[in-house]
């Protein structure tokens, strides 16, 4: 060891102190502690059918141009989203054909003017609309007629027709129209492909069947349905139900079969069925009309007590004056059968609705339905030419009965892929605050809340936006909190990060 006495004294050379570079960070996410809560986001189902059969909606001929079908679609998805729907339901096969590429029956005459004749150049029209219609946060839902076989607008038999193709279980009713027999097990296979090759093909949100399995009685003439033969067959195989139970069994057992066949192959695909809107007169007391259970054999109250469809849209066409066929009566009833608890969505009269204002109908009808089905409140619009025909019907939409965007109702039924977070950034630009997230393939909206002092506010956007600018100050207030949801096919918003802004 040496001695502090023999320790020399290094001189201290002082460096120059080093030049630091101010960065400014990029602004982070932060996790906001889980006592947050959101606000709830408003929402209503808004559909509008779309009718392709006897070219009632689109397209508007069976002649057009590629471009011009594309331009007409283009045109109605673009008024539906200015007046904040957020559904619709497209006739993609309205008589054993085709709007789409299907390697079970041919191209429609609705579209080509030619039974089994491809658009030309060839594209394939429901991948078109569900592309477009998601773009802009609407849901597709592919509507189909299950029975009807040829209509009788439907132009020329040809050896492309289902009629030739399968002659011995289609019959022809006096008013032109062919039918499949529903008894018969060819019919149910046939329809039942159809639907599965679609939910396994493309990205539907749901497929929804109309109000026609049995015909109406005046289709052939008031006689009864030609079923002689099969009904002879299951006569003879000892069967013991009468005719009419038969037939509704027939039915019923086809509308089961289509619904566990959805959920074996997407179990988040919806199905919907729009059914006549009285079950059997005097149901509720002073209801008057026709019966869809003893004319359609059409037990539509069963599938709803039974769960057997994931949303029920009565064809409630009748004004809420009316005397025999009250629409909030046969609302309310309708309601009190949807034991099940599955969406309840009536159908309204847009087009044609009989009342001295037709407009004001329509709005009445709406409120009435939001204050019978409160939070899974909805209605489709019958068909959209009442609102694309209608501009008076459009300035009420647009100014009142759906001034504000809405969600579709969560299906909580069902089961889905869930939404991971999102991640989202935020950076000051003047007075604004630009917020970014990434983009989700499977989303079909966002919700973007802000909060500004202890005021939420909310915005539904389509999944084409991955970017927002927001003001930094709202009425004094200062932006404090954003928060970006995604909103997946069954209405489950995502879990989410808190962003706070400093």
């Amino acid at each position: 060891m040496v001695s502090c006495a023999t320790k020399t004294k290094k001189a201290v050379v002082k460096k120059p102190a080093a030049k630091t570079e101010v960065k400014t960070p990029s602004p982070k996410p932060f996790i906001q502690p889980p006592t947050i809560t959101l606000p709830e986001i408003k929402r209503e189902f808004r559909g509008a059918w779309i009718a392709s059969v006897a070219n009632i909606n689109w397209p508007s001929k069976n002649n057009l141009s590629v471009e011009q079908q594309k331009q007409e679609a283009i045109q109605l998805l673009n008024l539906l989203a200015d007046l904040n729907f957020n559904a619709v339901i497209l006739q993609i096969r309205p008589s054993a054909d085709a709007l789409y590429k299907s390697p079970h029956e041919p191209w429609s005459y609705f579209l080509t003017g030619q039974i089994g004749t491809a658009p030309y150049p060839e594209y394939d029209p429901l991948e078109f609309w569900i592309e477009e219609s998601h773009k802009r946060g609407l849901e597709f839902h592919a509507w189909l007629n299950p029975f009807r076989a040829h209509h009788s607008n439907g132009g020329q038999i040809t050896s492309e027709s289902m009629v030739k193709k399968s002659p011995d279980n289609i019959v022809k009713l006096k008013n032109g129209m062919y039918w499949f027999d529903p008894a018969d097990d060819r019919t149910q296979e046939q329809a039942s492909k159809v639907v599965k090759d679609i939910v396994s093909r493309y990205d539907v949100d749901g497929i929804h069947f109309d109000d026609y399995f049995y015909p109406y009685a005046e289709y052939n003439g008031g006689k009864d349905f030609p079923d002689y033969k099969s009904w002879s067959v299951y006569q003879q195989s000892g069967g013991t139900l009468s005719r009419a139970d038969w037939r509704r069994a027939n039915v019923n057992k086809f509308v089961k079969r289509i619904y566990d066949e959805i959920k074996a192959q997407k179990n988040d695909v919806k199905f919907g069925i729009s059914p006549f809107g009285i079950w059997k007169p005097g149901f509720p007391a002073g209801i008057k009309g026709s019966s869809q259970y003893d004319e359609l054999y059409a037990d539509a109250k069963l599938w709803l007590n039974q769960g057997w469809i994931d949303y029920f849209t009565p064809q409630l066409y009748w004004p809420i004056e009316s005397s025999g066929q009250s629409f909030p009566l046969l609302l309310q009833w309708w309601s009190e059968e949807n034991i099940k608890g599955r969406h309840l969505w009536p159908g309204l009269n847009t087009v044609a609705i009989k009342s001295p204002n037709p407009v004001a109908e329509i709005a009445g009808q709406i409120d009435v339905s939001r204050q019978i089905l409160k939070k899974d409140a909805g209605a489709v619009h019958w068909s959209i030419a009442g609102i694309s025909k209608n501009y008076s019907m459009q300035q009420e939409l647009k100014a009142n009965s759906y001034k504000e965007k809405a969600l579709f109702p969560e299906t909580a039924w069902l089961t889905s892929k869930e939404l991971p977070e999102l991640d989202v950034t935020w950076k000051k630009q003047s007075n604004n605050i630009t917020v970014t997230w990434n983009k989700e393939s499977e989303a079909l909206s966002y919700v973007i809340y802000q909060k500004y002092g202890n005021n939420w506010q909310t915005e539904i956007l389509s999944p084409e936006i991955i970017s927002k600018n927001i003001a930094s100050e709202s009425n004094g207030k200062k932006l404090s909190t954003i928060v970006v949801r995604s909103v997946n096919k069954l209405g489950k918003l995502s879990n989410y990060k808190v962003v706070l802004i400093n």
